[in-house]
């Protein structure tokens, strides 16, 4: 265990959000929510008014953040941006996708669990690959 690589964090990591602003808020009430000096939120409430292009830029700044540990994401925000969350590969912030009130959790849509079935299936242990 000594030769372990440790995965750099500080003494306090946050939790960012990317959803409907009913999920938003549920996670916000229960202290989730950040502004920082520069009024930086963690957080990024989706609308019928907000773009691609904005949930992009929330996605790639969260992911850079050292203070992010957690993104959660919805999962049919998630497929808005699906080339992003699937060629992201780094532990830290790890990217987890949730369902949310108006659009139910779909196991075939998420990278994560994909992932997971393919390093268990039976596929890639036959083939010597892990």
């Amino acid at each position: 265990m000594a030769n372990r690589n440790q995965i750099p964090t500080s003494n306090s990591a946050l939790i960012a959000m990317i959803a409907d602003e009913d999920t938003v808020v549920g996670f916000l009430l229960a202290g989730v929510g950040n502004v920082d000096l520069r009024r930086k939120t963690n957080y990024l409430i989706v609308d019928s008014k907000t773009t691609v292009k904005q949930v992009e830029d929330a996605f790639k700044e969260f992911t850079t953040r050292e203070d992010i540990a957690v993104i959660l994401i919805s999962q049919y925000v998630a497929n808005m941006i699906r080339f992003l969350v699937d060629s992201y590969s780094k532990p830290v912030p790890a990217i987890l996708e949730i369902p949310s009130k108006d659009h139910p959790y779909d196991p075939a849509h998420d990278s994560i669990l994909s992932r997971v079935k393919y390093l268990f299936s039976a596929e890639s242990v036959a083939s010597g690959r892990r």
